[in-house]
């Protein structure tokens, strides 16, 4: 049986949540079970916010993560806070655009993305977290590419525009 247990983390207003939805909801259109636990800080912009996806082929006990196999972290606090919690083995995936440090850990896999870099030179600062999303599908094979961006199209159905962005995002993410 396969569980993975994934981590999301940044500052309020990095699609956090949104990106655990999206994660969440790949697993149920998989036929997965799955659990999504959003926290979010004293202020929802701008505080930090984390949400935890668990995706697995049977009952999920908690939604709680300990051990994280993957770390999406879009900010410094969220690596000095998360790094500790990818279990040995695992991935983190950083957006290097605002984290300079690296990963202090060597029994961790380190992606390095520049999402923010990514999504500004888009238009919009705002798709990061789909950009990181891209790295993520790359980088794990969680699900295929193509499931993915049906979702997205399931997501954007009502705003073709964001759509349209959010694919090219994804895309970079998926290239970078």
């Amino acid at each position: 049986m396969q569980t993975t247990r994934i981590i999301c983390a940044g500052f309020g207003g990095q699609g956090i949540m949104t990106l655990g939805k999206v994660l969440a909801t790949l697993g149920m259109k998989n036929g997965k079970s799955v659990s999504w636990m959003p926290s979010y800080g004293a202020e929802v912009r701008g505080g930090t916010a984390h949400s935890m996806v668990i995706i697995s082929d049977s009952d999920i006990p908690s939604p709680v993560i300990d051990k994280a196999d993957i770390c999406i972290v879009m900010n410094k606090p969220s690596l000095d806070k998360f790094e500790s919690r990818v279990k040995k083995g695992g991935t983190i995936i950083l957006n290097s655009s605002l984290i300079e440090s690296s990963v202090k850990r060597k029994d961790i896999n380190a992606v390095k993305v520049p999402a923010t870099e990514i999504a500004s030179s888009l238009g919009n600062i705002k798709v990061a977290n789909i950009v990181a999303l891209g790295a993520l599908v790359s980088k794990t094979k969680i699900v295929s590419k193509n499931k993915a961006i049906s979702l997205l199209k399931e997501f954007f159905a009502e705003k073709k525009a964001l759509l349209e962005l959010n694919k090219k995002a994804f895309n970079e993410g998926i290239r970078i």
